[in-house]
């Protein structure tokens, strides 16, 4: 009798464990789901080259829920990122444009239901995921549109003088780039890629002035990297701190849409063929960490800004600071902030343990500052950094990026609100106020 009643103690112990460590485990799942639509508007300007595609992913880890919305033309405001908040209970919306200059926009409303029903798909596809992420460097395929010149001063690529010709037809490594393609693999729990985003800061520019409708080499190596996976992935493209990276691989533009010289599309297909490979190598070699705890912390933040040489133009840029498995930190910003950014985002948080990403063109409220150049690149000069358009105030960068760290220490619980401790402890022990 002793012995049945001590097996059934050690049974409903065992249930008990568990039963709590299938409750805790299943509050920190991480879930996923994504959904890809054709977004070429019925009528174009132009004629259609290639088609134009939008991609969204939902991120949700109890209860905590992003959506990321990636594409090749059109956009969106803070009205319509409001109204995708409420209605599927997200806690933020990112809108994530390629950038790309060869796109073509259908009306407002009918870009707003594309993207809705791309949401709304990805919501009805949830899956429980695993993530795993890295960066892979390979030779170049940008350059530094902003080159100095003998005065001290930079000019545009597209500026020819004794020295550089023209767009850089000689392709050659000007300049601050970052040589790596940064990847996020999101699978399922049998260990199959479902959803894939390419980080790589560059213009989509290749086919500048092609008068036709084209994704450019986003589209290009979107397609080769869900192609290499039997199209069962979707491949979200999200560019990078590219305010000030051009394409190695550049067309030059056609004159006029009656200009009879064709576009070089093989250079376009080039680029993008060369960035799927290195993307897909290194979404091979990824594997999500068993140790990891599932989790997604969010913090966005504001800050106010006027314009460099127009004072009464207004800044309020919205930005992130995305953490998941507390080990993948992204920067998400919007507007073209240049290279060096990006790089040092990387440089302050990879030596701890960490794998960081820089979603440039990232759009969550506040609309888009436009140009953002750092310091030294601002008195450089040249375009985007003094001048086209509206250009904001020197330092706006330094000052978004350092609040983006002071925001993930935050995160990370380690900033503390009141001052830390301030005794000695001797070696026997003791303390010493």
């Amino acid at each position: 009798m002793k012995l049945h009643n001590h097996l059934a103690t050690i049974l409903l112990l065992c249930g008990a464990i568990f039963t709590a460590t299938g409750v805790a485990s299943g509050a920190n799942r991480l879930m996923a789901g994504s959904a890809k639509i054709n977004i070429t508007p019925p009528e174009t300007r132009y004629p259609v080259h290639d088609s134009l595609y939008a991609r969204s992913l939902i991120l949700d880890v109890d209860g905590i829920r992003v959506a990321f919305l990636a594409y090749d033309s059109g956009g969106g405001n803070d009205r319509f990122i409001s109204s995708l908040k409420a209605k599927y209970n997200l806690q933020e919306v990112y809108l994530c444009q390629s950038h790309n200059h060869s796109g073509a926009s259908g009306p407002g409303e009918w870009t707003e239901a594309m993207f809705t029903r791309l949401i709304d798909e990805a919501s009805k596809n949830m899956f429980e995921a695993r993530i795993s992420g890295g960066h892979r460097s390979f030779p170049q395929l940008s350059f530094n549109r902003l080159i100095v010149r003998d005065d001290g001063h930079a000019r545009e690529s597209w500026f020819a003088d004794d020295h550089y010709r023209y767009i850089n037809r000689e392709r050659l490594a000007h300049g601050q780039v970052d040589n790596s393609v940064g990847v996020i693999r999101i699978e399922d729990t049998s260990g199959n890629p479902r959803i894939l985003i390419m980080n790589y800061a560059c213009h989509p520019d290749v086919m500048w002035n092609n008068f036709e409708v084209s994704a450019d080499y986003v589209g290009y190596a979107t397609r080769y990297t869900e192609e290499a996976f039997d199209n069962k992935v979707h491949c979200l493209f999200i560019n990078g701190a590219a305010g000030n990276q051009a394409p190695i691989f550049k067309d030059g533009g056609r004159q006029s849409p009656d200009d009879p010289r064709k576009a070089d599309y093989d250079l376009i297909e080039r680029m993008g063929k060369l960035l799927s490979i290195e993307t897909v190598k290194l979404v091979r070699e990824l594997y999500p960490n068993p140790y990891d705890t599932p989790g997604l912390k969010v913090k966005t933040d504001s800050l106010s800004f006027t314009g460099r040489f127009d004072k009464n133009r207004k800044f309020n840029p919205h930005f992130s600071v995305i953490v998941i498995n507390d080990r993948y930190v992204i920067s998400a910003v919007p507007g073209e902030f240049f290279i060096k950014f990006q790089l040092d985002w990387k440089c302050e948080l990879s030596p701890y343990g960490l794998t960081p990403f820089f979603f440039g063109y990232t759009v969550s409220g506040g609309g888009s500052p436009g140009y953002v150049a750092d310091v030294r690149s601002a008195a450089l000069g040249g375009y985007g950094a003094d001048w086209g358009g509206g250009i904001i105030e020197i330092g706006a960068g330094e000052r978004i990026m350092v609040r983006q760290l002071e925001n993930y220490y935050r995160l990370t619980g380690l900033v503390r609100d009141l001052p830390g401790p301030s005794e000695h402890r001797l070696d026997d022990g003791t303390i010493v106020p």
